[in-house]
Parts: structure tokens; sequence; C-alpha cells
């Protein structure tokens, strides 16, 4: 086996949330199809995003248990935290998609990857019923992820036409309103005329056009057009490393939060 098999047999799928490989199964390299290496670059730039939600949701559960009266519905800092944390999020899923293309992910790799983020995704509005029955998450960032990187899948190599059907969907899904979409059973899409009665609302109008522009911006880092990216990779360790398990750090992060507080205020 060539050392580049080696470094393949070892990496964890770009676009991922969590690193599958093991050096104990470099025995089967042969047999089974191998993921990309992550790109640390990316793993810093998605570990501060996760770090800026953590911050944003810790500040959201003071509020829920009386210790501050921030207005994350209509005061424009926080509308302009989570607008900026979202497109993080949804950018970098963009990006990673066309990397793990780049480096020849298989079909099965994108669909596992995918099929993890919507299981995820129905933890999420399972327990959020539980604790907001009225309010609970029924399409929020893990759900728009999900059916986001379906639909930018077919144009991971096609990076004009993501730039000008993203801008068009961010455009349409800002200034796009009709009653019609008042409801779950279409509110999904977008377009609705007033925010919904949800913890987490993440609508593909404008969501989906952000990560379709994450497509464009993958294949200028490919080309080597962002090279000054690559100073991250001497960031702190934690960083990647919340990065690499951005999945998981997501879905634990509120119950531990919740948790303490709960703990706090009941001691």
């Amino acid at each position: 086996m060539s050392r580049k098999r080696r470094v393949h047999a070892r990496s964890a799928y770009a676009g991922g949330a969590l690193s599958t490989a093991s050096d104990d199964l470099r025995s089967t390299a042969d047999a089974t199809p191998r993921e990309p290496p992550r790109i640390a670059a990316i793993d810093v730039l998605r570990g501060i995003a996760i770090l800026a939600m953590i911050g944003y949701h810790f500040a959201f559960d003071l509020r829920y248990f009386g210790f501050t009266h921030a207005d994350f519905e209509h005061g424009p800092y926080w509308i302009a935290v989570r607008s900026l944390i979202l497109s993080s999020f949804l950018l970098l899923a963009g990006v990673s998609l066309v990397l793990a293309d780049s480096r020849g992910a298989s079909p099965r790799r994108f669909w596992m990857h995918v099929g993890r983020i919507a299981a995820c995704a129905l933890v999420v509005s399972a327990a959020s019923y539980f604790m907001f029955p009225q309010t609970f998450i029924w399409f929020g960032v893990l759900h728009a992820i999900a059916v986001s990187l379906v639909l930018a899948q077919p144009l991971v190599r096609r990076p004009a036409v993501a730039l000008i059907l993203g801008t068009v969907v961010i455009v349409a899904g800002l200034a796009v309103a009709d009653a019609a979409f008042d409801n779950r059973a279409l509110g999904w899409v977008g377009f609705m005329t007033h925010k919904p009665p949800t913890e987490d609302y993440v609508p593909l109008f404008p969501w989906t056009g952000v990560l379709l522009l994450g497509i464009p911006v993958g294949h200028a880092f490919v080309q080597g057009r962002l090279g000054k990216l690559d100073r991250l990779e001497r960031a702190p360790h934690a960083l990647a490393w919340l990065g690499r398990h951005s999945l998981l750090i997501y879905m634990v992060h509120q119950p531990v939060l919740i948790g303490a507080l709960w703990l706090i205020t009941h001691r």
C-alpha cells in the first residue's frame, strides 16, 4: 500500500460531523472504500461556529430560567447573531460537500452523512416536543441541512449555477411572503408572512441558498484561492476537535446546559 493510500485509510469524511476512520481498520483498507482526509482549517471554522452557537444557546437558556430578559425574537443584536451562526453552519456544509466530492467520497458516505443528520433532526423534534409542546422544533437547522444537502448535491460540480441559484433562493426567501405558506405543511419551504411559534425555524428559502453559496466557496478552496485559511491549522487543537465532532456536540450541549441550570435553580 502506498503512503498516499495510508493517508486515506486514516482519514474521515470532510463534510461529516464525526470522525469514523480508525487505525484498527487498516488491514481492510483494500476491501472497503476510503473516506477523504479532513481539512483542519474547515474543522477550526466549524469549531468556532460551535462555540458561538453554545454561547447563543446559553444566553437563551439564561432567559428561560429567568436570569435575563433578552429579546431573542425581536432584538436586532440577537437576530443578527443567530443569522451569522446559521449562515456559518450552512455555508460550511456547502464547502464540505465540495471538499468531500473532490476527494472521492462515495455516494454511500454522502447518504450515511445525510441519514445521521436527519435522524438527529427527528430526535431534536421529539425532545423539543417534550419540553415545548406548543413551540417544538418541526423544521430547524438540522432539518434544513439534511434537505439542503440532498438538493445541493447535483450542483456540487457546478459552482456557477450554484452561485446563481443560491443568490436567487436567498433573495426570494427574504422578499417573498404569502399567507398560503403560513402552516406546517408548507412553512418548511419558507415564504411565511411571520415567524411561526417554534423554538427554531430554518426554512429552505432563504437558508438553502446559503448552503448553495458554499459550493463556489468550496471550489475556490480546492483551487487554492483561499490559501490564507491554512493559517487556521495553527489554531488550538480544541477548536478543530469541536469541528470534527460538531453533530455530537450539537446534540448534547443543550441537555448539559439546561441540566446544569436546572440544578443551580433547584438546589
